[in-house]
């Protein structure tokens, strides 16, 4: 089987789809909890922790149908997104403990989900840098163009 004739979804695909997938799961069942019984305690925190459930299950819908353009660059929003959250809320999470009191996902990088918000990210854009979407050629839509 050639490179350009594997199936995207195999593999460290399939993989990396699950981990957001629980990922996503697991932020959206978090952020719930935390808005649904606590949330004047912390607004700011849980509504992070909200926002990232929802760049959580883009990430995931994106990659699984990362094989069309549009799809493709969504997943590379919004792994940046996801990536830039992390570095940013993590910071500053260490620097102003007393405005995240109240942890979110990406609280000091993850470290209440063992790190895997911090990780998953660079894992999902080495995924996309290496199984960009095949670009269409005269060759895919009518093979006559070929010879004329």
């Amino acid at each position: 089987m050639s490179p350009s004739a594997r199936p995207r979804m195999s593999g460290i695909g399939r993989v990396l789809v699950i981990v957001y997938a629980i990922m996503a799961l697991a932020a959206t069942g978090r952020s719930f909890v935390q808005i649904a019984q606590r949330f004047e305690e912390a607004p700011l925190a849980y509504s992070l922790s909200a926002a990232s459930a929802v760049v959580y299950i883009i990430a995931t819908l994106a990659l699984v149908f990362a094989g069309s353009r549009g799809w493709y660059l969504t997943a590379w929003v919004a792994i940046c997104f996801e990536l830039a959250g992390v570095l940013v809320i993590g910071t500053l999470s260490l620097l102003l403990p007393d405005l995240f009191a109240h942890p979110t996902v990406w609280s000091w990088f993850g470290m209440g989900y063992l790190f895997v918000p911090l990780v998953l990210p660079f894992f999902g854009i080495w995924w996309l840098v290496t199984h960009r979407p095949r670009s269409a050629s005269p060759t895919d839509a009518d093979p006559a163009a070929v010879r004329a």
